[in-house]
């Protein structure tokens, strides 16, 4: 039987320490962007590379979809040796892609909302895809504008995330105390 006393408290542990990261984390993305982003697109290029080679020798296990294996494989190798040779240069380029593509989808979004508005959906969606087109265009026409926000935007999350699971962590701590107390 398991102890689920002490899968809680581990449980407990992990979100406390995952908390604790996430704050550390968020706060040098928003100190220090431009010297995280490069750790980040490092972490990032080796996992690439390792994943792209775990594709490619998944093959052998399964043969099934194989082409898809491959071709990814081949695009997470290339990926990661690309990042890995040039992480400062990837750190800017990522981002800046990132922002443009969350532009053009933030726009689309912005013209099928004031297309609902206009159908009978209110002034509000109207109002929202407004200010969804004007985001994506910032987004779209300065590119590193929209990558500021984004590492800015994730920083924040980052940090709010982290503020949640350590509040999680203690508050689990008291379930399992009063829990274990009630028993007694």
């Amino acid at each position: 039987m398991v102890n689920t006393n002490y899968l809680d408290t581990v449980n407990s542990q992990s979100l406390l320490l995952g908390g604790i990261a996430s704050i550390i984390f968020g706060i040098l993305l928003l100190s220090w962007p431009g010297a995280t982003l490069s750790v980040i697109m490092l972490l990032v290029g080796l996992w690439w590379l390792i994943q792209g080679i775990a594709m490619i020798f998944s093959i052998f296990l399964d043969r099934s979809g194989w082409i898809w294996k491959l071709l990814g494989g081949i695009i997470g190798i290339i990926a990661g040796i690309i990042v890995l040779q040039h992480p400062l240069q990837a750190a800017v380029i990522v981002p800046a892609t990132l922002a443009l593509i969350l532009g053009i989808l933030g726009m689309s979004m912005g013209i099928i909302a004031v297309i609902a508005a206009f159908a009978g959906d209110g002034w509000g969606t109207g109002i929202l895809g407004i200010v969804s087109i004007l985001i994506g265009l910032m987004f779209i026409f300065n590119a590193w504008v929209g990558a500021q926000v984004l590492v800015w935007g994730i920083a924040l999350l980052m940090i709010i995330s982290g503020i949640t699971g350590i509040y999680w962590a203690y508050k689990g701590k008291e379930v399992v105390s009063r829990g274990t107390h009630s028993r007694a």
